[in-house]
């Protein structure tokens, strides 16, 4: 069954879901970073392309051919090269979420969006799935 690990009190989604990317794909692990429209991929694969300043994180989108070759992937549709880790960008719960091994969900510092967040965690939760929360903010004292 899917494992939902919920990462709360970031400052920059983006910046939080390149971070966990990198940390995936230093342990072997591919990550396919989901987001719900083609200007979110776009910020997201340009942030990719400087983040961490010292390496490089090897991308691509989820539409081109060599995406089943890639560690990191982005997409905003239902083409999946692999089925290890969802990283979720989305408000709402992804329904293709349960083929993922594991899904982690990034969550803002902002009160809707904390909300918003909380109607996911309920969401998975309600249906029994095993549940992880990492807060961003005590990891930053």
């Amino acid at each position: 069954m899917t494992k939902v690990d919920f990462y709360t009190g970031s400052g920059d989604r983006l910046r939080t879901a390149c971070q966990l990317s990198h940390k995936a794909m230093q342990s072997g692990v591919r990550v396919l970073l989901h987001v719900p429209d083609d200007g979110l991929a776009d910020q997201l694969d340009k942030l990719l392309w400087h983040y961490p300043p010292t390496a490089f994180i090897p991308h691509c989108h989820s539409s081109e051919a060599e995406a089943a070759d890639m560690p990191v992937v982005i997409g905003c549709d239902e083409n999946f090269p692999h089925s290890e880790l969802l990283i979720s960008l989305h408000q709402e719960c992804v329904s293709f979420f349960s083929r993922f091994e594991r899904v982690i969900e990034i969550v803002g510092r902002d009160a809707e969006e904390a909300q918003r967040g909380r109607l996911r965690f309920k969401h998975y939760r309600d249906r029994g799935y095993e549940l992880g929360h990492i807060d961003l903010a005590k990891l930053r004292t």
